[in-house]
């Protein structure tokens, strides 16, 4: 089954640091990093929670939001979420 959901997602660490992907089930995504089987890059930093999720219609434009926020600075990033949520 295809879905017309895609998102990227914007995790917070435990340690506060930030985890950007890309998901078409964001419930299950969560459930996953949680367990300690999402990306290397969390499991060492659990738990870990949402922060910041957009949905887009199509896999690439997820993926092309999600590679323009890793270019982003840490104070920038902040600044993103912020905004992104107030609008």
């Amino acid at each position: 089954m295809a879905t017309s959901e895609h998102f990227f997602y914007v995790l917070e660490c435990i340690d506060g640091s930030y985890y950007a992907g890309y998901t078409n089930d964001l419930e299950r995504r969560l459930r996953v990093h949680n367990e300690g089987k999402g990306a290397k890059y969390t499991r060492g930093r659990l738990p870990v929670r949402y922060v910041y999720r957009e949905m887009y219609e199509t896999k690439r434009e997820a993926m092309q939001a999600e590679y323009q926020f890793k270019t982003l600075n840490r104070s920038q990033k902040e600044q993103y979420i912020r905004k992104e949520r107030t609008e």
